[in-house]
């Protein structure tokens, strides 16, 4: 009887593990039918709906980032990833140094802040959708990607509700020409390990690719501490980017003494950097919330910055 008992148990179980595997496959399928152009989950809200009031807020962004003459191509831009009335001021300064810029792509790299994966993800939609227009994602440099390691993969819900990326499109769509195509990374782990893996995935597509490729490092800084502190944590980091030093930059955010919640997506374009010639990394603009709201309790620090050969 106990043997008859335990048989059945294991059938029971046999059974449950099938539902819940058809379970997990019907969820990835229909994330997969969620819609070929990903439609926008900021606009409204993040920045405006308006395509009109979109267009003016970022023009005026624009006209008021005063930016010096940057000799040399640039490789990689850093830029923030708030909301447009908190951190587009900053962001405007480095979308500004790439305005008329032929790019024919752009490998946007950011944290994924609101679901846990391993590795890497890489969106396979074919655009995304803002209030002016659709951009389209280079599918088939994303597949080759993916086939490059075993740490990148296609994360569907990864990239159905993450901010960090999508909220560089509208900027991207004014400043350069049409045409370009973008590669959306999200990143689910931010180790140094998996910085230096998808760098050198993304540096052995570009060694034989001639279109002109612009990597884009989405991330804010240090994160609610008082006004003092924050500037102190960030100009640690932002002295490891000036210095182009990825592996300083690992270090002192595992120690707590800088901070940024995309720390490996600058990382990444460090890396990538180090091995494109890059001679320059400058500072345009830093700023915090605090600049913006008047609150220098908790504030978020922003950047925008340019790497150039």
């Amino acid at each position: 009887m106990l043997f008859l008992y335990f048989k059945k148990m294991k059938r029971c179980f046999k059974i449950k593990l099938l539902i819940l595997l058809l379970f997990i496959f019907l969820y990835d399928s229909a994330a997969y039918a969620i819609s070929e152009i990903r439609p926008s989950i900021l606009a409204g809200t993040w920045y405006p709906a308006d395509k009109n009031e979109l267009l003016e807020m970022i023009n005026k962004f624009l006209a008021s980032a005063h930016i010096p003459v940057i000799k040399g191509k640039i490789k990689a831009i850093i830029v923030p990833h708030a909301g447009y009335v908190y951190s587009g001021s900053v962001a405007a300064y480095a979308f500004k140094a790439i305005k008329g810029k032929m790019y024919k792509r752009v490998v946007m790299i950011g944290p994924c802040h609101r679901s846990f994966f391993y590795g890497v993800s890489v969106n396979l939609q074919k655009g995304y959708k803002t209030p002016l227009g659709i951009v389209p994602v280079d599918i088939e440099f994303a597949k080759k990607l993916i086939q490059e390691s075993d740490q990148i993969r296609y994360v569907p819900m990864a990239h159905a509700c993450e901010h960090c990326l999508e909220i560089q499109l509208p900027f991207l769509q004014v400043v350069l020409k049409k045409g370009f195509k973008l590669v959306p990374i999200l990143m689910g782990e931010q180790d140094i390990y998996t910085c230096k893996k998808l760098a050198d995935a993304i540096l052995r597509l570009l060694k034989n690719d001639k279109e002109p490729t612009l990597i884009l490092a989405s991330s804010d800084l240090s994160h609610y501490h008082s006004y003092k502190e924050a500037v102190h944590m960030d100009r640690i980091l932002i002295q490891h980017v000036k210095q182009i030093d990825p592996d300083g930059l690992n270090t002192d955010t595992i120690n707590g003494i800088c901070e940024a919640c995309g720390k490996g997506a600058i990382m990444t374009a460090l890396f990538i950097a180090q091995r494109l010639g890059v001679k320059k990394a400058l500072l345009l603009k830093y700023a915090n919330s605090g600049d913006v709201t008047g609150d220098h309790s908790r504030v978020l620090g922003y950047m925008s910055a340019v790497l150039s050969t």
